[in-house]
């Protein structure tokens, strides 16, 4: 029997920042790939390449990286299934449409509830536990924590939001998941070139933003969902090419190296 991947990758770093990825993981179990149709093993949703693009800060922050496919489970949906954008079109704890709207499984495989159970047991918590654990031992040490949970999306998905979305999609739950000064400080980051921007615009923030964001208890939560067209040939997935993303990283290495030189109050 083929070992199964670990369910993520982790590197603690002795300084307050967490870097956090739910969605660029590519693995998936047989048992799952062999429901899926073509469309959900093509794995359309993933956050292509976007661990390599932070990939710089490894060595200054605390890292952690999921390794399975959010088709899976979504890491960053609640999982008691509550729309986190009631009103909009969004997909599941465990989706069983991609993006656009279309089923990614085969006909007749769809999940009933004890499946969803086992894989919120096998995968969504275990991966929850360790992120509590890394955000609890930051903050034992440093007095406060900041998340910068990462994310990126096609640039445009009609079913979701009209238009083409910003190049830089900060989510900072209506200013409730962490201090002003960090959305100021990630705001003046990331209009300091040449990329759109929104703050808390179609992407307020997904669960792990509005969960654990809590500035009272000194855990400060900041989501950046970045539009693909940025760094990547949308038409295509290919390789990760650092040429196409060099602009992209300036910014980001402005943002990660504020973030780590802030000092709470």
């Amino acid at each position: 029997m083929a070992l199964q991947p670990a369910l993520f990758a982790y590197e603690e770093y002795d300084g307050p920042v967490l870097l956090n990825f739910p969605h660029s993981g590519l693995a998936l179990p047989t048992d799952i790939s062999d429901q899926l149709n073509d469309r959900g093993r093509a794995l359309a949703d993933t956050d292509w390449h976007v661990p390599a693009l932070y990939d710089f800060a490894k060595g200054q922050v605390s890292w952690l990286e999921a390794n399975y496919a959010r088709y899976v489970v979504d890491l960053n949906r609640d999982p008691d299934g509550v729309n986190l954008y009631p009103g909009q079109a969004s997909t599941g704890f465990c989706p069983d449409t991609d993006f656009a709207g279309s089923p990614i499984y085969r006909l007749g495989k769809s999940l009933d509830a004890g499946q969803i159970k086992s894989r919120r047991e096998r995968y969504f918590d275990p991966y929850h536990s360790m992120l509590q654990s890394q955000i609890d031992r930051i903050r034992a040490k440093f007095g406060f924590c900041i998340l910068l949970d990462c994310h990126s999306i096609c640039s445009r998905v009609p079913r979701l939001f009209s238009g083409s979305l910003p190049d830089l999609n900060l989510g900072v739950f209506g200013g409730k998941s962490c201090a002003p000064e960090l959305t100021a400080l990630a705001q003046s980051s990331l209009q300091s070139g040449p990329f759109s921007f929104v703050c808390d615009g179609r992407f307020k923030g997904g669960w792990i933003t509005r969960n654990y964001g809590q500035p009272e208890r000194n855990v400060h939560v900041l989501q950046l969902e970045i539009a693909q067209s940025c760094y990547m040939d949308e038409t295509t997935v290919g390789p990760f090419m650092p040429c196409q993303a060099g602009e992209l990283q300036k910014i980001l290495r402005k943002l990660v190296g504020g973030l780590c030189a802030y000092e709470a109050a």
